[in-house]
């Protein structure tokens, strides 16, 4: 565990390095967030991030954060539980909510619990009230370099009220060169039958529609840069509530000949292309960032549930336990013909 940097307030913010499996991964307290992540006998980082924290707080757009404590996005920040209304913070175009807040999980630093060769454990408790959520929200984040590839992360959290609790990992992914060129080439796999429109400011409409005859028909694998002048950042339909793990996508690169295959328990998965994911200052390496340098699959319940009773649901009760478990799995691509 090595220093990282220390935050505006003056909290210290930790860094971590576990392997196992062929990965070594980086993880930092703040935002419990994958900084670095490498596989055995490909040098390029798989994920986009920065060398130095006062980066992070000034520039990152949830670089391998855990995004809550609701991800994604919610209208007008406003929701109901159990009748009583909440007005949770409008941090997205000043209207709506987005990944939890100004100062969600992603944003926040959380405490290294336990950690060994190939896992670490982080803790945060959400206070009542935070972001404008009721309830304090115990969250857990254990990351575990496995064998074969795969790097596991659980998420857990109990509440002592009634609220909302969908958490969902931030990566962006670029499994040729550490995001010196974009991520259009590509080829994705996403195993969903229907996706979720949303308006011009990336608030699902409300209807649920079959991927069928669209640009959002992964359900074979295909080039993300075919779908045109599309751009990607909306919901992908996998079930009805949380299952079993279970293969959702696979994405294949370009040029290295590397795979990866997102597993998890959750009922949607947030395709986003990085279109918007240009910075200013470099990232790892020293690589300059430029649009859609890196893509995120994100795990998650659908967005704006609390407002759409026929979407599954993300209120956590007293007594439950909210368990998310994602795994991302590197290997070499094996492509037919």
């Amino acid at each position: 565990m090595q220093r990282f940097g220390q935050t505006a307030d003056g909290e210290l913010v930790e860094k971590l390095t576990i392997s196992g499996g062929g990965l070594t991964a980086s993880v930092i307290s703040w935002g419990a967030a994958l900084q670095d992540l490498r596989l055995e006998g490909h040098p390029p980082p798989l994920v986009l991030g920065f060398e130095g924290f006062d980066d992070y707080a000034a520039h990152s757009p949830h670089f391998g954060a855990i995004a809550g404590r609701y991800a994604n996005r919610i209208r007008q920040g406003r929701f109901a539980i159990d009748g009583e209304r909440f007005q949770a913070d409008t941090n997205f175009l000043g209207r709506h909510l987005l990944h939890g807040g100004s100062a969600g999980t992603g944003k926040r630093v959380w405490t290294v619990e336990d950690h060994g060769t190939d896992f670490v454990r982080l803790g945060y408790l959400a206070g009542d009230g935070e972001m404008g959520f009721p309830g304090a929200l115990a969250l857990t984040c254990t990351y575990r370099t496995l064998d074969g590839g795969r790097l596991a992360i659980e998420l857990t959290g109990e509440t002592d009220a009634p609220t909302l609790c969908n958490l969902a990992h931030h990566s962006y992914f670029n499994l040729d060169d550490g995001g010196r060129s974009p991520v259009l080439d590509h080829r994705l796999q996403i195993s969903a039958d229907a996706w979720l429109p949303v308006d011009d400011e990336l608030i699902p409409t409300g209807r649920v529609v079959p991927v069928e005859g669209t640009p959002f028909d992964f359900r074979q694998p295909r080039r993300i840069g075919d779908g045109g002048a599309q751009s990607y950042d909306h919901n992908f339909c996998l079930s009805a509530g949380r299952v079993p793990l279970r293969r959702v996508a696979r994405l294949e690169a370009a040029r290295s000949g590397l795979a990866m295959e997102t597993w998890t328990t959750e009922p949607g998965i947030q395709f986003y292309d990085g279109a918007r994911v240009a910075r200013d200052v470099p990232g790892l390496g020293g690589v300059s960032y430029g649009a859609h340098a890196g893509l995120c699959l994100e795990p998650q319940i659908w967005p704006d549930s609390p407002n759409r009773p026929y979407f599954p649901q993300a209120v956590l009760r007293p007594g439950e336990t909210y368990r998310q478990v994602t795994e991302y799995r590197f290997s070499a691509a094996r492509r037919a013909g």
